[in-house]
């Protein structure tokens, strides 16, 4: 999951736009996997806490990387973005060039959501894909913008934000990005409150503390998403 803005992915708006929803969902057939949307602010540690629950063998899809996937060289978003943008945001190995797209976009909202709509019902269909393709007991859905995006939280069973202080936040993204902290807070300010988020929540990790501290916390949701899932199986039956 990404942690730089940037336009093509499902995550990062520019500050004069509205937040790019996590790709156009398609729906789920009635019957359809338990699936629980794990969201959280930038540094938060929303691919960490993916990474434990993979770790259970639960299937995670992340939106993030599909998009990268659409926008890499042969990826299945680049023809449509030649044709819309020309030649001038494909860099020679046939990837989008990522910062030539974001100078095209920003502070134009007409051209990036022209770039949205080539990439949002992609990312939804192949997300979809994915769930559907999952052999775990309940799938994972790692949308880092799941909550500006209605109609995303609409499709998930449960809502798990990864929540910490803003400040751990700024200290995590800079340590690790080279972003100064007004930067980060940008990127912040950009993204729906701290509030917001746990407002949307219907189960939340608090990741301020050690990292050990994730383990158990991963451990516990898990049996109570088994538990879930099986209800949701047998009701769907």
């Amino acid at each position: 999951m990404s942690d730089r803005p940037d336009p093509s992915d499902s995550t990062s708006p520019p500050a004069d736009a509205p937040p790019a929803p996590g790709g156009n969902p398609t729906a789920l057939p009635p019957g359809g996997p338990f699936l629980v949307g794990l969201t959280g602010g930038i540094g938060s540690g929303k691919t960490t806490v993916a990474n434990h629950f993979q770790a259970l063998g639960v299937t995670v899809v992340d939106t993030d990387a599909i998009a990268h996937e659409l926008t890499g060289p042969g990826g299945g978003a680049m023809p449509a973005i030649r044709e819309a943008f020309g030649e001038g945001v494909v860099a020679p190995d046939g990837r989008l060039d990522r910062a030539a797209m974001r100078e095209r976009v920003f502070g134009t909202p007409a051209e990036r959501r022209r770039l949205e709509a080539i990439l949002h019902p992609m990312i939804g269909r192949v997300t979809t894909e994915r769930a559907l393709a999952a052999e775990s007991p309940y799938v994972i859905l790692a949308i880092p913008l799941l909550v500006e995006s209605g109609r995303w939280k609409e499709r998930v069973h449960r809502v798990l934000v990864i929540d910490c202080a803003e400040q751990t936040q700024v200290e995590r993204v800079m340590s690790r990005s080279g972003l100064t902290a007004g930067q980060v807070r940008d990127i912040m300010a950009a993204q729906v409150s701290r509030e917001r988020r746990l407002a949307a929540a219907d189960d939340v990790i608090d990741n301020d503390g050690a990292p050990d501290a994730l383990v158990p916390a991963v451990q516990a949701l898990h049996a109570r998403y088994l538990e879930l899932a099986a209800a949701h199986a047998a009701a769907s039956s």
